[in-house]
């Protein structure tokens, strides 16, 4: 499967913003884009116009790359979301939030989504008391995830459960930290993501 092997720091240069790729490290004076808040490259800090397309360009790639989603990935839930009732960018980010891979991030067990992304593929989780192994599960309402009890000792998700309260959790979750585990008592809505996106620039991209 393809995926991108380069500095995830350059991602969020490139796109003028925090996308939290590296957890806690994000979080601290170590952050690459605090130092060099600028595009990469020779030119990066030469100014330059964007066009409306760049602007939608560059929204879109901003929430693909802070999912850790693939292009054809991006665009097959952007479909699904077209195809349902609502307004289509709001269906989007939702779809997104509903992941099982970021959700277990947003939980606290991991200190990214593509460290949330490996936990998950390697079997470290169950939903509803199943074990499962397959990131893109979108989570309903009532759904218990949990940490397998033979994994509730690793280092990496005892680390995770550390810095939680450095970047919190949301409301539409209900963690239960003693049990290694957590709730999903209702659907995200778009009020719940607080990160700075404009999903209708995204919309505007995939319709012309």
């Amino acid at each position: 499967m393809a995926r991108y092997t380069d500095s995830k720091c350059r991602l969020c240069r490139r796109e003028g913003t925090k996308l939290l790729l590296k957890g806690d490290r994000c979080y601290t004076d170590k952050c690459a884009y605090e130092r060099r808040a600028y595009p990469p490259g020779e030119h990066g800090r030469a100014r330059k116009k964007s066009s409306d397309y760049a602007l939608q360009l560059r929204e879109k790639q901003k929430v693909r790359r802070m999912y850790g989603l693939l292009e054809g990935q991006f665009k097959r839930y952007f479909e699904i979301a077209d195809s349902r009732k609502g307004a289509t960018g709001t269906n989007l980010l939702v779809m997104l939030e509903r992941r099982l891979d970021n959700v277990v991030y947003r939980m606290g067990f991991a200190n990214s989504r593509s460290q949330a992304r490996q936990l998950v593929r390697h079997g470290h989780f169950h939903i509803n008391g199943t074990r499962v192994n397959v990131p893109s599960i979108l989570l309903k309402e009532g759904d218990v995830i949990g940490v397998i009890e033979k994994s509730r000792k690793m280092p990496v998700i005892q680390d995770a459960r550390d810095v939680l309260a450095r970047r919190g959790s949301p409301d539409w979750l209900e963690i239960n930290d003693q049990e290694f585990k957590g709730t999903v008592k209702t659907l995200p809505a778009r009020e719940d993501i607080t990160f700075p996106i404009n999903e209708q620039l995204i919309v505007e991209l995939y319709s012309k």
